[in-house]
């Protein structure tokens, strides 16, 4: 009996894209000896991807449509992708619907997983394509996340992966409200390979990720693995305590000696400064209560219009 493969594609306003990616898929599934389904999760779309996603599945038995009553984030999407993968999967692998995510490389995936890889990851190789702006706040990005967080991801880790039906179980476990699959991904174990990939290009739409979400999803994966920051917030408080001790010797002088303090100049920038910091400090603290306070709300990560599974 042949194994069962299905293929997790969270899209949002990717209407040109999904006949391109479903053929790009069922292609090369074709060459591979595997039974296989096509999940695609639309994010709220707010053009006709579910409408093309609807006929598209109508006239294919293979593809199936989960339809999300809003915008819930990519993250979420792909988790409920996860969560609808029946007991009858072997493995799952997840992909994007911009075929950024070359399908070409899912024969290879494949092999690493039937030599007994349960997680077999990929990471993204540099190209002329992205921009050097981008190429450095990603490198920053996973610098500064290894080195405050309690995890290591490698350099460029996307959310193209496969996981094997050990790991899904764990996936669906999940309720943390701030999802950070690439890092959970890692977080989990198991036997893990990773494999690189050169970006395929865009043929239609533009990148979903603007430069405000890129920074709010690194904040997200920092503050997801890691009480760090609270460490580090504090001990730059603790540091600048002592350093205005230092100050103590001056005031000394100055009162005995009759000195005036002169100027404002230097009075107003260390309030400015110390001022700063204490926001600073409170914006880290404030970064953890708001995820306590949304946890404990306990809401679900998702909320299912329509879908034909």
């Amino acid at each position: 009996m042949k194994k069962k493969i299905c293929i997790v594609i969270p899209v949002c306003n990717e209407e040109k894209n999904i006949p391109a990616v479903t053929h790009a898929v069922k292609n090369i599934m074709q060459t591979v000896p595997y039974t296989y389904s096509i999940t695609f999760i639309d994010d709220g779309s707010t053009d006709n991807t579910l409408a093309v996603l609807k006929t598209t599945a109508a006239s294919d038995e293979q593809v199936f449509y989960i339809g999300l009553s809003r915008n819930f984030g990519h993250q979420n999407a792909l988790k409920a992708g996860i969560d609808t993968v029946d007991e009858n999967t072997d493995a799952v692998i997840m992909m994007d619907g911009d075929l950024q995510h070359p399908p070409e490389l899912i024969p290879l995936m494949l092999q690493n997983w039937e030599k007994g890889y349960d997680v077999v990851y990929t990471i993204r190789k540099d190209d002329k394509g992205i921009s050097l702006l981008k190429k450095k706040t990603s490198s920053l990005f996973y610098k500064l996340l290894n080195k405050v967080s309690d995890i290591e991801l490698d350099t460029g880790a996307a959310d193209f992966r496969l996981l094997d039906k050990k790991v899904v179980p764990v996936f669906k476990n999940f309720n943390e409200g701030d999802l950070f699959l690439r890092g959970l991904s890692k977080w989990v174990g198991f036997s893990q390979v990773a494999i690189e990939y050169t970006a395929g290009s865009r043929s239609n739409g533009e990148s979903k990720y603007t430069i405000k979400r890129m920074i709010r999803f690194a904040l997200q994966g920092i503050t997801s693995f890691s009480t760090k920051p609270l460490y580090i917030a504090a001990y730059l408080g603790f540091a600048f305590s002592m350093l205005s001790l230092l100050y103590i010797p001056y005031i000394i002088y100055s009162y005995f000696f009759e000195k005036t303090i002169s100027g404002w100049t230097s009075l107003i920038a260390t309030i400015a400064f110390f001022g700063g910091l204490q926001l600073m400090i409170l914006g880290i603290i404030g970064l953890y209560l708001g995820k306590l306070f949304m946890q404990s709300k306990n809401r679900p990560h998702y909320i299912i219009r329509e879908s034909n599974l």
